[in-house]
């Protein structure tokens, strides 16, 4: 029997208007006046940077001013580049390279909405009747369902940190959800059309982050229909039909790149050899790694999913629960087979994750929701109130001890009001308490109540620090500073720079500083720009060189840059 009793009052839907104003809320602050930070999000921007001021063999090889970046592929730094040429111009190249995140992002929420509505709406999935009636109409319970599984991929903390970058994995996860929503409507439909759309949808994931993720989704979706009894004679055609599509998409890249050899270099070999690298036995290491992030990377998804495949452990022939407890499943293998997982492999698991957190709300008792929203309410407004302290130490210098312990972190930083910012923050701050007053005093009996006060407060959170905090984030994360200090010293004949640096640090000194970096850097370079760390035995670049220059961003101590130019032996 199905364990699901809902009256029709439970399944109100979010209006449309106030699920878009909750996506924008969530994924535009964190993409408007963001410098490009350390790591991987300046690294793919300076790829993304390279491609639209470089010529077509750019498009081709991935590369930072000439250092090779043969991971992954190239979508998102095509639509990257392809932003940055369109928009550039008025709104500057960052920003404009992250409206395809702001792309990427709504294609991810779309799909995942669709998905999770395709499925709530089936004959399967709706709840017990009841004795006198008033139970809910297929689609208004499959569009409940939709509104709740969006809510908690929101609420994700692990898809907050990644979701506002313009690397690659926030195109992964959402073209992830496209296929979870093509494939439930194969699944429903099996056709060869369905099954081409399987395969855009791979090959995008193809040329997105490898081939590796995509080999995995089709063993997933193997397993989908020997469960639902797919006939193999009409399964194995669609899939292998799904598999030629998706090579088909990858062959625009392919092909040109093994023919032209850009820059003389061979990227579709070290791209293969990347994706190589990504297959190992299983270890003990990436079930750490999974035990460990996982824990707040899935939150609050991780809870109701598994009361979801408890609730419904006899229907284990569903389509609403044999798709998304698949991909879980097939997910956690591939990370586990990863022999060094990243938080790509983690992001894989979020939409579907999502889904079946959606199904599992269907059956949580008042209490344990209740002491959810509770939980939510203290930790989050503790937070933000945490954060607003914080705010007005760093303004103020009182109270003297947070004041202290958040400018000690960022030597030479002077803080300011930006009071646009700051009456977003107040906004932000007001609409959760309204929203906090709602849920309190109504009590309502809607379906995504479980959920709405996490999502929300998570939010609140990100929105207040993407506010007050931005200034002194980008001082902190950014290598603008130095990079115009080094800028301020190059000779003004400068025509050739050379360096060790990696690809977030040469990505922002190609940026902000306009070092002219060598395509491919060679003995006759006459600058060099040397990348050490203070602590440990000093590291001296070989040669003879005078030094022009040495600094180092304010926050980090042990990180250093040297400008050298080079003399006669």
């Amino acid at each position: 029997m199905k364990p699901v009793r809902l009256p029709a009052s439970a399944v109100l839907a979010l209006p449309r208007w106030a699920l878009f104003a909750l996506a924008m809320l969530y994924i535009l602050p964190g993409v408007i006046g963001r410098e490009p930070w350390k790591n991987d999000d300046a690294a793919s921007f300076g790829i993304m940077w390279t491609m639209a001021h470089g010529t077509w063999q750019d498009w081709l090889w991935p590369n930072i001013a000439g250092m090779s970046m043969p991971e992954e592929g190239p979508l998102m730094f095509w639509l990257g580049a392809l932003c940055i040429k369109l928009f550039g111009g008025f709104l500057g190249d960052v920003l404009a390279a992250r409206i395809a995140t702001i792309g990427v992002f709504l294609l991810g929420v779309l799909s995942l909405w669709y998905a999770t509505f395709n499925l709530g709406r089936r004959p399967e999935a709706q709840p017990l009747k009841l004795a006198f009636g008033g139970q809910p109409e297929p689609d208004d319970f499959g569009r409940t369902l939709a509104d709740a599984a969006l809510l908690i991929y929101l609420g994700c903390l692990g898809f907050l940190q990644h979701g506002h970058e313009t690397t690659a994995e926030p195109l992964l996860t959402a073209l992830l959800a496209l296929t979870l929503y093509r494939s439930v409507r194969y699944m429903e439909k099996p056709c060869w059309r369905n099954a081409a759309l399987i395969g855009l949808a791979l090959g995008l994931m193809t040329l997105t982050r490898g081939w590796v993720p995509p080999a995995f989704v089709l063993v997933a979706l193997f397993i989908c229909t020997r469960f639902l009894a797919v006939p193999a004679g009409k399964a194995l055609p669609h899939l292998l039909a799904s598999l030629g599509v998706a090579a088909a998409v990858t062959l625009p890249w392919l092909v040109p790149t093994l023919i032209a050899q850009p820059y003389g270099q061979a990227p579709v070999a070290a791209w293969n050899t990347w994706n190589m690298a990504q297959l190992a036995l299983p270890s003990l290491r990436p079930l750490q790694i999974f035990v460990r992030d996982g824990v707040w990377f899935f939150w609050p998804a991780w809870p109701f999913a598994l009361w979801a495949a408890y609730a419904w452990r006899r229907q284990n022939n569903l389509l609403h629960i044999v798709v998304p407890t698949t991909f879980v499943a097939v997910s956690i293998v591939m990370l586990l087979m990863h022999p060094a997982p990243e938080h790509a492999q983690l992001l894989m698991l979020v939409p579907p994750l999502a889904i079946m957190a959606a199904f599992g709300l269907l059956t949580v008792q008042r209490g344990a929701i209740n002491a959810i929203d509770w939980f939510s309410v203290m930790v989050l407004t503790l937070c933000a109130a945490m954060l607003w302290l914080f705010w007005y130490a760093q303004l103020t210098g009182w109270p003297p001890k947070p004041a202290h312990n958040v400018l000690r972190l960022v030597p030479g930083y002077v803080p300011e009001v930006n009071w646009l910012a700051l009456v977003v923050a107040a906004a932000a701050t007001l609409g959760w308490f309204l929203l906090v007053h709602w849920r309190v005093s109504r009590r309502p009996s809607v379906l995504w109540r479980a959920v709405v006060l996490s999502s929300g407060g998570v939010i609140l959170i990100w929105i207040l620090w993407m506010t007050l905090f931005l200034p002194l984030t980008n001082y902190n994360k950014s290598y603008a500073t130095v990079a115009r200090q080094a800028a301020a010293v190059l000779p003004p004949d400068t025509d050739c720079v050379t360096s060790n640096a990696g690809p977030a640090q040469r990505a922002s000194f190609a940026y902000f500083g306009k070092l002219p970096f060598n395509s491919m850097d060679h003995a006759q370079c006459r600058l060099l720009l040397w990348q050490d760390y203070t602590r440990g035995v000093r590291s001296d670049p070989p040669g003879n060189w005078t030094l022009l220059w040495e600094g180092r961003r304010v926050s980090e101590r042990s990180e250093r840059f040297r400008l050298f130019r080079r003399t006669a032996p």
